[in-house]
């Protein structure tokens, strides 16, 4: 079972949409994810911009993917590197610890994350 940045055992992001780089709902993570899809982030209109003028458009849909496009609010699987850059530059979103890779922490660290840290 993989762990979580507290050191437990990974919990499910989100299934509506469906999140992960694996598209199984959790932000695990193996060899073919170059990306690192393993923070669990609550997505906001903030971040949403922040990432479409980093050049990851995360809200338009594209249906040829089985992507609905997220809005304010979605979970989903960040990119380790992509929320440190948010984080960085102050529009990082809220992230679910308990369903946070800990393979993470190989880009962020767990104080900042548990900063911008969100209960379910």
């Amino acid at each position: 079972m993989a762990k979580n940045v507290l050191g437990t055992d990974l919990q499910s992001c989100s299934t509506d949409p469906m999140t992960g780089f694996y598209r199984d709902g959790c932000c695990s993570t193996g060899g073919d994810d170059v990306g690192v899809h393993t923070v669990c982030a609550v997505v906001t209109d903030d971040f949403l911009e922040f990432s479409k003028a980093a050049g990851n458009d995360l809200s338009t849909p594209m249906p040829q993917f089985g992507f609905p496009g997220l809005r304010d609010g979605d979970q989903w699987c960040l990119c380790a590197p992509r929320w440190q850059e948010a984080f960085e530059a102050g529009k990082a979103p809220q992230v679910v610890l308990e369903a946070t890779h800990v393979q993470t922490l190989e880009w962020c660290t767990l104080d900042d994350l548990k900063a911008h840290a969100v209960q379910r």
